[in-house]
């Protein structure tokens, strides 16, 4: 395919179009990239490019494959090792299968102070890795003199510390710093003054930055906004400054008006790494660390020069070889513009030490940060690092002082973890068990940290695996151990045979269950999360994490938690009885849209989004449910007939009737049933709004009942020249066929075929009705109310009445066919149908229509995402899996918040659980249980009266579930009082406990908190 014809493969790449644009990706798919350097930070970064869909990416390094470099370069295997191919060449085949679209190509010559770089001229992005300085700084200086200006990123990973610096030239454009999407709010008022203040409608918050840029549309009374650019200051969140509205060109605001939020282009001017190395530009991801990167630039500069003159990278945690590097550092700390005020030598240790290893994990963090700034360099979308980011991992390194022989090489692929954390740790990690739930994009890219930390690959380790999702094409874009012969196989079986490959010494179950209250007893039950070490999330949604957490309360199991939208990503560690749960804080509520807006007054496009995404399930899933329960539960047709005539309701039987009597048999009367839908929901329904509510109604107060941002709707007539009209009809009757069971052709859904049939419908005429049409935005939807009359009975009667005379019985009576949206099936007609009638809808009601793929996003709430913050994720996750193994304090572990397009890592220690005090000497957490021991004859009155011996507070209520066992306002429940505990709770033959709410009074009968009690049986 030539460049300039570059098509963006939807099945592959939806996610990360909603992340990068079509702009951006097509950019990005005419670019060549090199990356130097095929370790495990090369390759992360070079997966992330292949994965994102750059035109060409050349991997190029001279180093042949050790067993060593298995614990971090996960494309490498034992036999590539064995016959020391050289890095790039073994893993280059592997890299092309992620991506059909990305050539890669590989080159094996060295890159040094010599070499000529004129190759260099071929690609817009060069990305360093495992480079000298001096060489760097040469390659670096080669990409500036280059016209255009080459890109210029450099990384490494020693030990547990990386680094980035990106150049990407004097003067470089910035098309869309942040990625989010402009939020247009309505206008309230514009004050003509000096200067103009706007107030935004119903107290909704602009969300807008001073300086940022706005316009206006739809305006009245003062036009002369609209489509004028405006520099804002905020004064609230509600309201911000615009130009001098004084003037006479200026009239008064009248009413109206949408803030439109202008995103510019920008320019971004960067500094050559030659002139970074003496005043970095430092970005600070701990703030509980803000020394941190200033120590860590000194850190690498003075192990660079240690390697230049050594020839060697210092010892493994060699005392001798860390005064060396301290000494270069306080000697470079001299040439500084500006000084450390006091050098942190134990960074420099610690640099020293580790330096021979490589942790993996910060690899895969690293790898997603560099990519996702290659890609930056590439198109321009989000706004670059400036220019130096350091990170680390000191928090999972033992003491100091610590045996140096615990951390020496033995010759096998966990040489360059052992170096950082000591072979003691690797035997924990060999030997833990550990409970992932999720296979999708996270979850592949901890499957493969773990291979390379080799979890579970102990006598006594293993890791158990589940997720009851099947392989989509969507998914290969960012879950990379999934190729294409894997599309439609088990996510959970794939993805464990896959990891394999990268350590064949694993043990791991894979299980394709949901982890649910459905699977609590059979499967997940207490014994076997108290028998796992470690629980991780890779979930996809809310309510799946909060009760996934809520079990890991439960059986006090560590949880390790993330997720990813976009650039955007979290991670959440969670330690019983040390810190806060998932469920401590709560996620602010998805947006919802009034009953009434939706239904009759629309006033943005993702009102009539979301008015079709309810059509579509009202006329596809719930009417054709209804319609077979209801003739599952009725069966004979005789006596529904009789019974209708007879004035007596059935439920639902009136809409069932209608459904029964207007069902098409043929593909004709499916179009015509759609053509007739068309005229019923684009025409009649503006016309009865307008009938309702003419365009001259007043309010009680005298003001208009049409103005902003209530919106007149304007009935539509059918164009048959019009694509939006055809599409309409067309995938409304094939969607009606589907759920009727009618047969038909796909040239029966072409132009030339439909139309013909389309103009042959006769329309029935507009007329109006009294039927009451909600205005109130704080009513609910409410359960419809059969209030029919019995003329609309009999009629339902008649209508059934008529199919049965007709000889239709069996033929309108059959079961019809509901039908599952999917998104991701074009062929489908599904997104069809709800871009099409939403557009209409929007059309009639002069709302700004959309393109079918923001259509597709919000009809089908696809989260957006890109392998890049996935992998980000996914190593700073890992990381806190290394904390738990050794269970440190609180500060040592950390939380992340990262926003790669800004980019931002924000690293801090989590929350501390909060620990509720009853009384001196007593109190508890969250992840606390008190625990009563019974046995057969235990009583109920025995075990109140266990906490009043114990805490010395009176039991007064007992809840089982959603069962009471005992409430003192029961009149019966006092006998209960001598009943014994099995006789009440009724255990089964294997159930050894059960976990009860308790209720306890003080000596005042003032309610007292306590946590949940744990009964054993004693049986």
């Amino acid at each position: 395919m030539m460049a300039s014809e570059v098509e963006i493969d939807d099945t592959l790449y939806s996610r990360q179009r909603y992340v990068l644009g079509d702009s951006a990706m097509k950019r990005m798919a005419k670019a060549a990239v090199l990356i130097y350097g095929m370790g495990g930070l090369g390759v992360e970064i070079a997966k992330n490019l292949v994965l994102a869909g750059v035109k060409s990416l050349t991997i190029q390094d001279r180093k042949t494959a050790t067993v060593a470099d298995l614990g971090a370069q996960f494309f490498l295997r034992e036999e590539d090792a064995r016959a020391n191919r050289n890095r790039a060449e073994a893993c280059c085949s592997r890299l092309s299968e992620l991506n059909p679209y990305v050539s890669v190509d590989t080159l094996t010559d060295s890159l040094d102070e010599h070499s000529d770089l004129s190759y260099l001229k071929l690609f817009q992005c060069i990305i360093l890795t495992e480079c000298p300085l001096p060489v760097q700084v040469r390659v670096n200086k080669f990409c500036r003199e280059q016209s255009p200006q080459i890109h210029f990123i450099s990384s490494d990973v020693y030990g547990v510390f990386g680094s980035v610096f990106v150049d990407l030239g004097d003067e470089f454009e910035v098309v869309d710093a942040t990625g989010e999407e402009p939020r247009e709010v309505f206008v309230n008022n514009i004050t003509k003054a000096t200067p103009g203040v706007v107030a935004c409608l119903d107290n909704q918050m602009h969300g807008l930055e001073s300086d940022a840029t706005v316009t206006f549309k739809e305006v009245r009374g003062m036009t002369s906004l609209n489509g004028q650019l405006c520099q804002i200051k905020v004064l609230t969140p509600y309201t911000f400054s615009i130009c001098d509205t004084a003037g006479e060109e200026h009239k008064p605001y009248e009413s109206g008006g949408i803030i439109v939020p202008v995103k510019l282009p920008k320019k971004v001017h960067f500094k050559p790494l030659e002139s970074q190395l003496t005043c970095p530009s430092l970005t600070i991801p701990d703030l509980s660390k803000f020394q941190a990167p200033p120590n860590l630039h000194l850190a690498f500069l003075a192990l660079d020069k240690f390697l230049q003159i050594n020839k060697r990278l210092p010892h493994i945690w060699c005392a001798n070889d860390a005064c060396q590097i301290i000494s270069m550092a306080t000697d470079l700390n001299k040439q500084m513009e500006s000084k450390v005020a006091v050098l942190d030598e134990d960074i420099l240790r610690c640099m020293s030490f580790t330096s021979r290893g490589c942790l993996a994990l910060l690899c895969a963090t690293m790898g997603g940060f560099v990519a996702q700034e290659g890609l930056k360099a590439l198109t321009g979308k989000f706004t670059p690092l400036n220019q130096m980011l350091y990170l680390d991992a000191m928090e999972i390194l033992p003491g100091l002082d610590a045996d140096k022989q615990q951390f020496q090489t033995r010759g096998d692929r966990y040489d360059l973890l052992r170096a950082c954390v000591g072979d003691d740790t690797c035997q924990k990690l060999a030997n833990i068990k550990l409970f992932m739930i999720g296979c999708g994009a996270i979850g592949c890219e901890m499957l493969k940290n773990y291979a390379l930390l080799g979890i579970g690959s102990g006598a006594k380790g293993k890791i158990t695996i589940t997720d009851n999702d099947l392989i989509e094409k969507s998914n290969l874009n960012r879950q990379f151990l999934f190729r294409p012969h894997h599309i439609r196989k088990p996510k959970s079986t794939t993805a464990a045979q896959s990891v394999l490959d990268i350590n064949p010494a694993l043990k791991i179950e894979a299980q394709q269950q949901k982890v649910c209250p459905q699977t609590e007893e059979r499967l997940y039950n207490d014994a076997f999360l108290e028998s796992q070490d470690i629980v991780v999330n890779a979930l996809d949604n809310v309510e799946a994490r909060r009760y996934v957490d809520s079990r890991c309360v439960t059986t006090q199991r560590p949880l390790l938690e993330s997720g990813t939208m976009g650039t955007k990503g979290h991670v959440q560690v969670i330690v019983p009885h040390l810190t806060e749960s998932y469920g401590s804080q709560r996620d602010p509520p998805d947006e919802d849209y009034p009953y009434c807006t939706v239904k009759s007054f629309p006033a943005t496009i993702e009102h009539c989004i979301q008015w079709s995404r309810d059509k579509f399930e009202q006329l596809f899933v719930q009417k054709p449910n209804l319609f077979n329960k209801f003739w599952s539960m009725n069966k004979n047709v005789e006596e529904v007939v009789e019974t209708l005539l007879q004035g007596n309701n059935i439920e639902n039987s009136i809409n069932v009737a209608k459904l029964s009597a207007q069902r098409p048999y043929t593909w004709p009367q499916c179009v015509m049933l759609a053509r007739i839908k068309f005229e019923k929901y684009f025409n009649h329904k503006a016309k009865q709004l307008l009938h309702a509510f003419p365009l001259d109604t007043k309010l009680q107060d005298g003001s208009s009942f049409w103005q902003s941002p209530k919106r007149p709707p304007s009935p539509l007539e059918f164009n048959p020249e019009d694509e939006d009209h055809v599409t309409y009809v067309s995938s409304m009757a094939r969607l009606l066929a589907d759920i009727m069971g009618v047969p038909w052709r796909r040239e029966d859904l072409e132009a030339a075929t439909i139309l013909p049939l389309i103009a042959r419908v006769t329309v029935p005429p507009f007329s109006p009705s009294n039927k009451r049409i909600e205005t109130d935005e704080s009513a609910d939807k409410s359960a419809p109310v059969d209030d029919s009359s019995e003329d609309e009975i009999v009629q339902a009667g008649q209508r059934l009445k008529g199919v049965c005379q007709a000889g239709k019985v069996k033929e309108a009576l059959s079961s019809m066919h509901p039908i599952e949206f999917e998104k991701d099936d074009d062929s489908n007609s599904h997104i069809d149908f709800i871009s099409t009638s939403a557009n209409l809808r929007a059309q009639s009601y002069s709302i700004e229509t959309a393109d079918r793929l923001k259509i597709k996003r919000i009809a089908g709430r696809i989260v957006p995402a890109i392998a890049t913050t996935t992998a980000a994720v996914s190593g700073l996750v890992s990381i806190e899996l290394l904390k738990l193994i050794e269970r440190p304090g609180i500060e040592k572990y950390k939380n992340c918040f990262l926003n790669l397009a800004l980019p931002v890592i924000l690293l801090s220690e989590p929350g501390p659980v909060e620990r509720t005090v009853i009384r001196e000497g007593v109190s508890f957490t969250m992840w606390d249980k008190w625990e009563v021991w019974g046995n057969k004859d235990f009583t109920l009155q025995q075990f109140l009266h266990y906490f009043k011996e114990t805490y010395g507070f009176e039991g007064s209520s007992v809840v089982h579930g959603v069962k009471m066992v005992y409430m003192p306002i029961m009149p019966a429940h006092s006998k209960r009082l001598n009943m014994t505990m099995v006789k009440l709770l009724k255990p089964s033959a294997t159930q050894k406990y059960v976990d009860l709410v308790v209720s306890f009074d003080d000596d005042n009968d003032e309610d007292v908190p306590g946590p949940p009690v744990r009964y054993y049986f004693g049986l």
